[in-house]
C-alpha cells in the first residue's frame, strides 16, 4: 500500500521536487530496485493475447520475460540495476497482511459470480486481485538475474528499507518503486515508473526528499509524523484526517506526540491503542542490512546458462532469448564515458564578463579565449 496519498500531497505542497524524465537521463546510474514490486506489475501486467504466459506445464512464466527484458532496456540505457527482494515482514504489519488476506477472499467470491455470469471484464479484474508472488517466483528470478550477471540481495525485512539504506550510503543513485514509502525509510531520490514507463508510455517521475522536506517545511521525523497520519502499512491512521490537514497539523505541532495533546477527539478519534511511536521507530530504524556489507558487481552474463534455463527449462524461444543476450553483452561492453556531472563542474563566469564577451563580438573574432559564458573546471 505505502503512504495513502502521498504522490498526490508532494505534487501540491512541493511541485519542486517532481520532475519527469526519460529513462536516458539516468545513463550512468546505479538505481535499486523494489523486486517485488516489479514481480507484481508483470504477474498482472505482461500478457500474450490475453493470457498469463505460461511454460509447457502450466507455470506462470511472465515475471522471467518482464524481468529479462526490461532489465535488458535498463542495461541497454546505461543503468546498472540491483534488485532488492522482500525478507520476512514486520509483526507490525500483520494487520496490513490480514486486511489484504480479506479483500483477496472477497475477490474470489467476485470471481466465482463473475465465471459463473460469463463476465469477461470482471473476470479479468479479479484475477488480477487474486495475484500473488510467491516464494517460487523469487526463486526463479533471483536464479535468471544470477545468470544475467545483476546483482540482487533479499532483505532482512521491507525491500524498501534496504532500497533507502543502499541510496543513503551513496551505493547507488536512487530507488525504484511504485511504493511512495520509500521517501519514509529516507530514499534520497525515489523513481516512480520505471520499470514499465516504455511498456505505457509514461514519463518517468523523479523525486527528491530533500526538496520535498524544504518546500514542506518538515524535517524527516515530521515527515515520517506526517506519512504515519497519512496511513501506512504498520498501523491505522486517524479517521476524518485527510492529507491536507495531516501536513497542516504536522506543520503546527511538529510530532503526532503534541498533535494529541491539542486534538478535538470528539472529531478526530485517535484508533484504540494507537502505536505510530512504534511505526515511527520502523522508519527510522527499519531492520536493513548494512550497506557497508553489501558488495554490489555487475558481471558478463552467462549467455548457455541463460539459454538452458530459460529455453530449455521455461519454454521461451531460443531465437529471442539468444537475441536478448546480445543485447545485454553489446551493453555492457559497449565503452561509455562517465556522466558529465561526475567530471566537470560548471563555474559562474567573473562578474564583467558579459560586458567583454559583447564587446569582443562587436570588434570581431580576434580573441579565442574570451568567447563562452563560463569556464569548466574538472571536478573532484
Amino acid at each position: 500500500m505505502g503512504i495513502q496519498g502521498l504522490s498526490r500531497l508532494i505534487a501540491d505542497v512541493a511541485p519542486g521536487a517532481v520532475k519527469e524524465s526519460e529513462i536516458k537521463h539516468y545513463f550512468g546510474r546505479k538505481v535499486a530496485i523494489d523486486a517485488s514490486m516489479s514481480m507484481y506489475q508483470f504477474l498482472i501486467a505482461v500478457r500474450q493475447e490475453g493470457n498469463m504466459l505460461t511454460s509447457a506445464d502450466g507455470e506462470t512464466t511472465s515475471h522471467l520475460m518482464g524481468f529479462f527484458y526490461r532489465t535488458i532496456r535498463m542495461v541497454e540505457n546505461g543503468i546498472k540495476p540491483v534488485y532488492v527482494f522482500d525478507g520476512k515482514p514486520p509483526t507490525m504489519k500483520g494487520g496490513e497482511l490480514a486486511k489484504r488476506a480479506e479483500r483477496r477472499e472477497e475477490a474470489q467470491k467476485e470471481l466465482q459470480k463473475a465465471e459463473d455470469a460469463g463476465n469477461t471484464e470482471d473476470i479479468e479484474k479479479y484475477s488480477r486481485r487474486l495475484v500473488k508472488v510467491s516464494k517460487e517466483h523469487n526463486i526463479e528470478v533471483q536464479k535468471l538475474l544470477t545468470l544475467m550477471g545483476i546483482p540482487h540481495l533479499t532483505a532482512p525485512c521491507e525491500a524498501e528499507a534496504q532500497c533507502a539504506e543502499l541510496a543513503k550510503a551513496g551505493k547507488v543513485f536512487a530507488v525504484a518503486t511504485e511504493d511512495m514509502d520509500a521517501l519514509t525509510f529516507g530514499t534520497p531520490v525515489l523513481l516512480r515508473h520505471l520499470t514499465f514507463s516504455e511498456a505505457r508510455k509514461m514519463p518517468i517521475k523523479e523525486i527528491t526528499l530533500s526538496k520535498v522536506l524544504e518546500e514542506s517545511g518538515l524535517s524527516q521525523q515530521e515527515f515520517i509524523d506526517m506519512c504515519i497520519l497519512l496511513g501506512c502499512d504498520y498501523c491505522d491512521s486517524i479517521r476524518g484526517i485527510g492529507p491536507k490537514r495531516a501536513i497542516e497539523l504536522i506543520q503546527k505541532c511538529r510530532s503526532i506526540d503534541e498533535l494529541l495533546k491539542t486534538l478535538d477527539t470528539k472529531k478526530y478519534s485517535p484508533p484504540q491503542d494507537w502505536p505510530y511511536a512504534e511505526a515511527r521507530r520502523l522508519f527510522i530504524e527499519p531492520d536493513v542490512t548494512s550497506a557497508s556489507e553489501v558488495e554490489l558487481k555487475w558481471i558478463e552474463p552467462d549467455v548457455e546458462g541463460v539459454v538452458q534455463y530459460m529455453v530449455h527449462d521455461k519454454g521461451f524461444n531460443e531465437e529471442r532469448i539468444r537475441n536478448g543476450c546480445k543485447k545485454l553483452q553489446k551493453a555492457r561492453n559497449t565503452p561509455t564515458q562517465g556522466r558529465l556531472d561526475g567530471f566537470f563542474k560548471v563555474m559562474p563566469s567573473p562578474a564583467g564578463s558579459s560586458k567583454k564577451r559583447k564587446a569582443n563580438e562587436k570588434a570581431g573574432p580576434t580573441n579565442k579565449k574570451s568567447r563562452g559564458a563560463g569556464k569548466f573546471k574538472r571536478g573532484k
